[in-house]
């Protein structure tokens, strides 16, 4: 292993040490890697040995790099990535290991302000959970799992991370354990969704466990699920159920908050639901929810109160 890379392992496990969330350790040592390699290649394997320079190298790669599908890199993920390699040289400064910071002076692109590309109506969501066949075994899972998307807007890695036990049936509530940034938070659940995890728990877990776990959704070989099979997955059932649209397991959250935001929910309530430390980040949705705005447009715009056959 080269001096980098340790340094690059110690501070992860520095991390570590002071409560970082499982998630963010992962995403940081992926990022690390990348910047290791990298460097690397340009021969330098000593934190002494990086220069500003090769850092703005490395800006340039990320600025540069394209995806599979051949789309760069959005400014928000150039940036995610850029953080982890200033927050690790802040570190071996800190610490005596280098006599300057060369990530000091990198400044970090200016993230985009996008709003999700598409949400789910309230029909073609229930086109999409009409979707697995539930005669079947793993049908009936998949109903229940993306009746429980839908119905708490929890995250992918939350709903894999649920135990038997989080769904509080008589309370209507599901128990998320170390959500993103490491918080718990209870979020309700709907009675439908409740039904079909039930039909789940009673009809099919059983058949699919292969040793003792709590682990409330299980693959067809008795596992957690695995994040890119259920990304898949959903995106398939969302393709056949609502065609045009293009999304995975965010997109019902996506869904679900801008739905309720146009039925008229307090956007405090929606933030508390989704995990929201900002409200801001909530307030993302009252712009793609445009229910409101198009009937004061109805009624108050010359053009928009009838319509006119154009001639």
């Amino acid at each position: 292993m080269n001096p980098l890379a340790k340094a690059t392992e110690d501070y992860l496990g520095w991390l570590a040490s002071h409560g970082y969330a499982k998630t963010t350790l992962a995403n940081r040592a992926h990022h690390l890697i990348d910047l290791v390699g990298f460097l690397a290649a340009l021969e330098i394997t000593e934190p002494k040995r990086v220069t500003f320079g090769a850092l703005e190298s490395y800006q340039r790669h990320l600025f540069h790099h394209r995806k599979r599908d051949g789309a760069p890199l959005s400014f928000r993920t150039q940036a995610q990535r850029l953080i982890p390699v200033k927050g690790l040289f802040a570190w071996l400064l800190a610490r005596g290991t280098i006599a300057y910071d060369p990530a000091a002076g990198i400044v970090l692109p200016k993230a985009e302000h996008r709003l999700p590309e598409a949400t789910l109506s309230a029909a073609e969501v229930e086109a999409v959970l009409a979707g697995p066949d539930t005669t079947t075994p793993l049908g009936l899972r998949d109903r229940a799992i993306l009746e429980v998307l839908y119905s708490t807007a929890i995250r992918r890695a939350e709903l894999i991370g649920l135990r038997v036990w989080d769904l509080d049936h008589a309370r209507g509530t599901v128990f998320v354990r170390q959500g993103k940034g490491a918080r718990d938070r209870h979020v309700p659940v709907g009675p439908r969704a409740l039904l079909w995890v039930t039909r789940y728990g009673e009809d099919v877990r059983p058949r699919l466990v292969v040793r003792a776990t709590d682990t409330l959704f299980l693959s067809a070989s008795g596992e957690p699920l695995c994040a890119d099979w259920l990304s898949r997955t959903v995106s398939a059932y969302i393709a056949a159920g609502a065609p045009g649209k293009r999304g995975s397991c965010h997109l019902f959250r996506d869904s679900c908050a801008t739905l309720m935001l146009e039925g008229g929910a307090d956007i405090r309530y929606v933030a508390e639901m989704l995990g929201h430390q900002k409200l801001e980040t909530t307030a993302l949705y009252t712009r793609v929810s445009i229910a409101k705005l198009r009937a004061v447009h109805a009624a108050c715009h010359p053009a928009g109160a009838e319509a006119v056959t154009p001639r």
